[in-house]
């Protein structure tokens, strides 16, 4: 069994910056893929990046390609989101996922594990 925890939502201005993180236990990340979700309010849950096991591969929306970062600490079994140049429009909670394999790594229906949710907020 994996337990996940997201942390560090917030209340920012446009072109503020958050950093979001990913505490996993349970087992080693080593081997996990992690993504990062999320959910506004009347939308579907969407994807906005992930990260392989090893940290070499990683993929982005294009919404947030350029001023979001993904990062892992292996020896945290930590992720980081670094968020920067926020916008209105990335307002929603944040989740962080874990899956097993590097597939299907978009559909959020794939992933095993959820953290609980962050509430980003980012003002005009």
């Amino acid at each position: 069994q994996v337990q996940v925890v997201d942390s560090g939502g917030g209340l920012v201005r446009a072109g503020g910056s958050l950093r979001l993180s990913c505490a996993a236990s349970g087992r080693t990340l080593r081997t996990y893929v992690m993504g990062w979700f999320r959910q506004a309010p009347g939308k579907e849950r969407e994807f906005v990046c992930v990260i392989s096991g090893s940290g070499d591969s990683t993929r982005y929306a294009d919404s947030v390609k350029g001023r979001f970062s993904i990062s892992r600490d292996i020896a945290k079994n930590s992720v980081y989101l670094q968020m920067n140049s926020l916008k209105p429009e990335d307002t929603a909670v944040y989740y962080c996922a874990v899956r097993m394999t590097w597939s299907s790594i978009t559909n959020w229906r794939t992933y095993d594990y959820w953290g609980q949710g962050t509430q980003v907020t980012v003002s005009s």
